[in-house]
Formats: C-alpha cells, structure tokens, sequence
C-alpha cells in the first residue's frame, strides 16, 4: 500500500502518541521494583538485560498501533517479540523498539528512550520518533518535511568548540578504545576544534540525540563477526531524524543503512556511522577505517 502525505502526518501522530504515553509509563517505574532478567543475543550486557517494564512499554505503543495494521497494511517488527518476516512482504513495517538503553533505565540514569520508526521494505525510515523520559523531549521526523523536538525545528547545527564523542560503555572494551581516541583528538586538532569529549552510556537511541544535540559530534558502532552492533530498530528512528536534520547517517563504509536486513534483526555486520556535521564524515570514515572490533 503507498502512503501518501496525509498518511503519513496521521501515523506519525500515532507513533508520537504511543511513544509520549509508554515513556510516561516507563519513567513512573524507574524508582519502583524491577524484575531484572538476561537474554539472548548481543554481546553485552546493555543488549541482553530486560525488564517486564520493556514489555510493559510494548503492550503500551502495540495498543495504541494495532489499529494502523490494517488500515494502511502494515507489518510489525518489535524487539521484544518474534520477527514474523511480514516485513518483507509488506510495503512498510513498524520498527518499535518500546525501551531503548534499558541498562541505563535499571540503574535510574539518563540514556534511555522509546524509538519507533516506519521503514519501508527497501530499508528507508519514512517516519521517526523518540521519546526522552527524562527531560520529556518528544523528537520526530518525517520524510521530506523536516525533524522537530516538541514541535519546534531541531537545530543540529554546530554549537561547542570541541569535538564529542558519544558510544555506549562498553566502548571502553575496545582493544583500540586508546589508539581511536588519540586519533580523534588528533583529527579534532586538524579542524580547529580544541579537544574531544565523550559521552559514554547511553543507549542507541539517546546517543544519536545527543549528536544532534551536541554538534560537532559522532557517534559509531564497527562492524565485527558475532551478533551485535545494535539491531534496527535501535536506529531506524533515528535513521530518518538524521536524514531530515541533514545530518550524515550510514553504515561504517558511508553506504546506507540496511534497516530490513534480510538475515538478521542484528547490524554487526557493516556497523553504523553518526555525523552531526556532513562535512566531518568522509574524513571520519577514513580514520574509522583504521579501528575495528
């Protein structure tokens, strides 16, 4: 089914309402009692950790878009339930991701959000919203017609004097973590920035905010062998803010982002690339190019 204009105002209007009232509900729980529990897939311990607020958070946005299913025959990919393969039938999928960087939820700290995309079958986020819990910030983007924050244009133009680096934490894992960040500040030096800062615990969702919201900045994820990298729904609403923002977004290799991945929810294997600045990209590509996992 093509989706035109006005479809597409109407579902974004549904993903922001089903974004604003799941993450209302996840921050009324971050000072309650968690039943905290592990699963498969992912490589560490932010990709495995899960609450019975995650699927709290689903049930939530899932009441709130059934209705759309049908109407505009779409399919579904959520994290905390099976991948049915619809996606690849359908024209365009929900990609929800009902609580992103649960880890830093757990621990009571910034980092966490609601992400729901609509992504077409070829892999294009046509619609992306996020939802902050914490400072209540509900960003969202559709094709074509700009990114906000609370209904106001996002401004991801340059802001600071240095250059920041935002990953999650286990970056510091990385054998190169030292060899990757000499060179930044190295190449920071090179464009007259006077350093690097980073911002090391979020999760995909947040972390990609926080570039748009701390321009010059970056964020990157490098391809490797085992599971993990994030899956696509940690960056499918994100994908289109960037986009819209005119802020540079793509696999490790400057390619698009697979965002229906046909073997895999996970995206390990070309990884992702964050720029608030498009002008920084290539030249950061090139010394990303150098590190690896």
């Amino acid at each position: 089914m093509k989706l035109d204009v006005e479809d597409l105002d109407s579902l974004s209007q549904l993903a922001m309402k089903a974004a604003r009232e799941a993450g209302r509900h996840i921050q009324s729980r971050v000072e309650g009692e968690l039943k905290i529990e592990t699963k498969l897939g992912g490589s560490n311990l932010a990709s495995q950790v899960v609450t019975e607020v995650d699927m709290e958070s689903q049930n939530i946005i899932l009441e709130i878009l059934e209705s759309s299913l049908d109407q505009y025959d779409l399919a579904l990919l959520t994290e905390e339930s099976e991948d049915d393969k619809s996606r690849f039938k359908k024209d365009f999928f929900w990609c929800i991701d009902p609580l992103d960087g649960t880890l830093p939820f757990t621990e009571a700290s910034p980092g966490y959000a609601v992400s729901i995309a609509l992504v077409s079958r070829c892999g294009e986020s046509v619609i992306g919203v996020i939802y902050d819990p914490v400072k209540e910030d509900l960003y969202h983007a559709i094709k074509g017609q700009g990114d906000f924050c609370n209904g106001l244009p996002l401004d991801a133009k340059p802001k600071t004097n240095y250059l920041t680096l935002v990953n999650d934490r286990s970056f510091k894992k990385n054998l190169h973590y030292t060899e990757i960040l000499k060179s930044l500040e190295g190449f920071a030096c090179e464009q007259g920035f006077e350093g690097v800062k980073t911002i090391l615990f979020g999760g995909a969702a947040m972390n990609a905010i926080w570039v748009l919201r701390n321009s010059p900045a970056c964020y990157f994820k490098f391809p490797k062998r085992e599971d993990g990298g994030g899956s696509l729904w940690d960056y499918a609403a994100s994908a289109c803010l960037f986009k819209e923002a005119d802020a540079h977004v793509s696999d490790i290799y400057g390619e698009n982002l697979d965002l229906n991945r046909v073997d895999s929810s996970f995206m390990n294997h070309h990884g992702i690339l964050y720029v608030s600045d498009k002008s920084l990209a290539k030249d950061l590509e090139a010394l990303l190019s150098l590190g690896g996992a």
